[in-house]
């Protein structure tokens, strides 16, 4: 079953339950799914890789209108985002810990046998194909320019 087929059977099950956050995040996420898939050249496909990047850049969207509402003493919309996060994120893979992203790129350093910041370029290119969907590109970034300082 695609992600997108998931999210349609979870929509169901949402409104049977009259879970309103969940159907409301859920609604908003196939919405969004079905303007990918008609988009120009898409073929009225979705992969799941792609419906992930969406999931992903959704969930970072509500974090951060979470801590804007925050700053502004909006407590209320603040929950009310990071409800919605959490339904969110149950759709996105487990992410690494920064010990395994570490890992991972001390791999990707050897393989490309990159000896300073002017590599970084090829280094992050291959860690960002090799943990999409698993780790924060901030991270990611952070840990490399760390390993190759």
């Amino acid at each position: 079953m695609t992600l997108y087929d998931q999210i349609s059977e979870d929509i169901k099950a949402a409104m049977k339950a009259r879970d309103k956050v969940r159907l409301e995040t859920l609604r908003n996420i196939k919405k969004v799914f079905i303007e990918a898939k008609t988009a120009p050249g898409a073929n009225d496909t979705l992969a799941d890789a792609d419906a992930i990047k969406i999931i992903q850049k959704l969930a970072k969207q509500g974090r951060e209108a979470a801590a804007i509402f925050s700053q502004k003493g909006r407590e209320d919309l603040a929950e009310g985002e990071m409800a919605q996060v959490a339904v969110i994120e149950g759709y996105l893979p487990p992410q690494l810990s920064e010990a395994e992203i570490e890992i991972a790129v001390r791999e990707i350093i050897a393989q490309t046998g990159a000896t300073g910041m002017k590599d970084m370029g090829k280094v992050m290119g291959m860690a960002s194909k090799h943990l999409a969907g698993r780790a924060d590109g901030r991270a990611i970034s952070a840990i490399v320019k760390r390993l190759l300082a």
